[in-house]
């Protein structure tokens, strides 16, 4: 809710190429509808300007903390929401499946997923945790699509 990552990528060429990546911030003085409500502005901001044909979610995972699990799911329907109200064909990768094909292991933290996608991608800098797990799935699923990917992407 105060942190969703986002991060496109162009394939095409001979290496996948970043195209924007960040995090939506939202103040913790928000009030929850404020806050979904400000992922879904910018989200569908991004989809207008960069006009991405896929996309690619973090699939469900069990949380021990049931509050927290709620308050992920609110913020995941914002997305999928403002996704599916563009019309764009949506997968989901578990995060285990995310950082195998990524990083060669499905427990590797995040600081582990943050620098291989800085590897793959030639990024100048090491993305924040948040935009960095979304370019991960990006690159996990453009894997998939190519025949070189561990698994198969399930589409929601």
């Amino acid at each position: 809710m105060r942190g969703t990552g986002y991060g496109i990528i162009r394939l095409g060429g001979p290496l996948p190429e970043a195209v924007v990546f960040g995090t939506i911030k939202t103040p913790s003085t928000w009030d929850k509808s404020r806050c979904l409500a400000a992922i879904a502005t910018q989200l569908r901001d991004l989809l207008k300007t960069h006009l991405p044909t896929i996309c690619v979610m973090e699939g469900l995972f069990f949380a021990q903390n049931l509050k927290t699990a709620l308050i992920m799911g609110e913020a995941r329907g914002a997305a999928l929401a403002t996704v599916a109200e563009a019309g764009l064909e949506i997968f989901e990768i578990a995060p285990r499946k995310m950082k195998q094909a990524i990083v060669g292991y499905g427990a590797a933290g995040k600081d582990a997923v943050a620098r291989m996608v800085q590897r793959m991608l030639r990024l100048d800098g090491l993305p924040d945790p948040d935009a960095a797990d979304a370019l991960a799935l990006a690159l996990a699923h453009a894997q998939t699509s190519t025949g070189t990917g561990l698994h198969s992407p399930r589409r929601i």
